[in-house]
């Protein structure tokens, strides 16, 4: 009876401690300000296939996303704002509204080499078309 309490009494402690990881990670992520709930379509499916729960960043020229439910201290995905070509907007379709938070638009986030899937709310997306707007002048230089 002993052993069964021990393995209790040690999952419950392992269970309070990864709570209170999450809550530091993500009290520390978002340390700066600038940040917001924002899902991401992982790999290319079909709609409402692939989606993971995140939280999104701006640190500089630079958004990045990361994982709602990970242990990681470190980004899943980074967007430059010089690589963003263009935005286009869309409601949920097919299984998409069950997998996201209610209420956020689709993003189709033009880059250099690819398309990628954000889910945000309106007032996030007006953020996001606001920060890459003010995006400085280019600064290439010309040899």
């Amino acid at each position: 009876m002993r052993t069964v309490l021990d393995v209790v009494g040690v999952c419950l402690l392992a269970a309070v401690l990864l709570i209170i990881i999450f809550a530091f990670r993500r009290r520390w992520l978002s340390r700066d300000g600038g940040t917001f709930d924002c899902s991401l379509q992982l790999a290319e499916k079909d709609h409402g296939r692939g989606w993971a729960l995140g939280l999104a960043r701006y640190v500089g020229d630079e958004l990045q996303w990361f994982r709602v439910f990970s242990l990681a201290w470190w980004p899943k995905l980074v967007v430059n704002r010089r690589q963003l070509e263009g935005v286009t907007t869309r409601r949920p379709m097919g299984n998409e509204p069950l997998v996201t938070y209610a209420g956020h638009v689709i993003v189709d986030a033009e880059l250099r080499d690819r398309t990628v899937h954000f889910a945000m709310t309106e007032e996030a997306l007006t953020g996001v078309l606001a920060w890459m707007e003010s995006a400085p002048p280019s600064t290439q230089t010309y040899l």
